[in-house]
């Protein structure tokens, strides 16, 4: 069933974003590399470090850390990866984003505890759908279900610094476009 679910919201997520067609035109390929986060098995619960911090809202008390993330087998034409962590569950109908960023070099397979939590020099931030060009953590409100977040992880034939700052998911979208060459995503979970 796990595994149908993450298939079904996989899909919604790529969807989401507008990023289902790659470079070649292909709708239906698979993903060809892969995303982890150490510590967590698909759809596992993330910790309250990960949790987002909002003192004005309730719940969202938690350390803001991101999550460690590791990715293998990225496809030969990888000059950069971006990436996109999408609530589908907030904000009907498209989901709230948590965290957009791009021009990551193809020779990084991953990122440490925290590492997406501030500014970096090493890739580019985006703007999340409160306009912060970091990491969000999870803030879903008090009392619902769990929500899925889902990690859209993006192997591109752009070089790192091809594409300027803040670009919210809906732009980079656009500008990725034909230049996907690879995509896989990674669902964990917070709330309830």
């Amino acid at each position: 069933m796990f595994q149908h679910r993450t298939v079904v919201l996989a899909f919604a997520a790529a969807t989401t974003i507008g990023l289902l067609p790659t470079a070649s035109g292909a709708a239906d390929q698979k993903p060809v590399f892969d995303l982890s986060a150490p510590g967590h098995r698909e759809w596992s619960f993330l910790g309250k470090k990960n949790v987002g911090f909002n003192p004005t809202v309730p719940g969202c008390d938690g350390g803001n850390l991101s999550p460690a993330l590791q990715w293998s087998k990225a496809p030969a034409a990888t000059k950069s990866f971006a990436i996109v962590l999408v609530d589908l569950s907030g904000n009907p109908p498209l989901g709230f984003v948590h965290w957009v960023a791009y021009g990551i070099p193809a020779s990084k397979t991953g990122l440490k505890e925290g590492e997406a939590s501030k500014p970096s020099s090493e890739f580019t931030g985006g703007k999340s759908g409160i306009g912060r060009d970091t990491y969000f953590g999870p803030c879903p409100p008090a009392g619902e279900k769990a929500h899925p977040f889902t990690f859209v992880l993006m192997a591109t034939d752009l070089a790192p610094g091809a594409l300027g700052p803040g670009l919210t998911r809906e732009e980079l979208a656009t500008a990725l476009r034909g230049h996907i060459v690879g995509r896989t995503t990674l669902v964990l979970r917070y709330g309830g």
